[in-house]
Parts: structure tokens; C-alpha cells; sequence
């Protein structure tokens, strides 16, 4: 199961990420955390703007409400999304 933490502010997401892959998508959970395939390599940055634009567009939310709080330059990564809910998220993604 993905370890949704809820703040005061919104939600913090475990992510594994896998770079230069062949399309971006959700690949679904990976020990604890939501695994996200990006086609973009992992170099100045592009694979973490890669991430944050396919997890905006899979849960319908803008750009700007998704941060990544850890792992910049990891495969493992958190991100946080602001005004939302773990219960909206879990839904948003099926796994409610």
C-alpha cells in the first residue's frame, strides 16, 4: 500500500522513479511508494519537471500545487501536493 502522510497543508507522496523509460505513465505501487515512469533522462532537472507535469495530469491539478520536498537527484523521491486530502488522492488514483 503507497504511504499517503496527510500536513496541514496538503499531502506527502512516496514516489520511485524510473527515468528514460519508453512513454510516462503511473506504473502503480513499489514497496510503500507510487511508481512513475518518465521518458525523460535524469539530468538538469528534466526528469523531475517530467514527474511533477504526468502526476499533475493524472490527478487533474495544477503544476504549481505539486512540490518535490526529497530526493532531487534520486530514484526515490516525495512530493507534496497542497489543498488536497490522503482520501482525495487515494481515490484520484483508485486505490481507495
Amino acid at each position: 500500500m503507497i504511504e499517503i502522510t496527510q500536513d496541514a497543508s496538503g499531502v506527502i507522496i512516496p514516489l520511485r522513479v524510473q527515468p528514460k523509460a519508453s512513454s510516462d505513465r503511473i506504473m502503480g505501487e513499489h514497496s510503500g511508494s507510487l511508481k512513475v515512469a518518465v521518458s525523460a533522462p535524469p539530468e538538469s532537472g528534466k526528469a523531475n519537471q517530467a514527474v511533477v507535469k504526468l502526476i499533475a495530469k493524472a490527478l487533474k491539478l495544477s503544476k504549481s500545487s505539486i512540490t518535490i520536498v526529497a530526493g532531487q537527484t534520486s530514484r526515490e523521491k516525495k512530493i507534496h501536493i497542497n489543498g488536497t486530502t490522503a482520501h482525495a488522492i487515494r481515490k484520484m488514483l483508485g486505490i481507495a
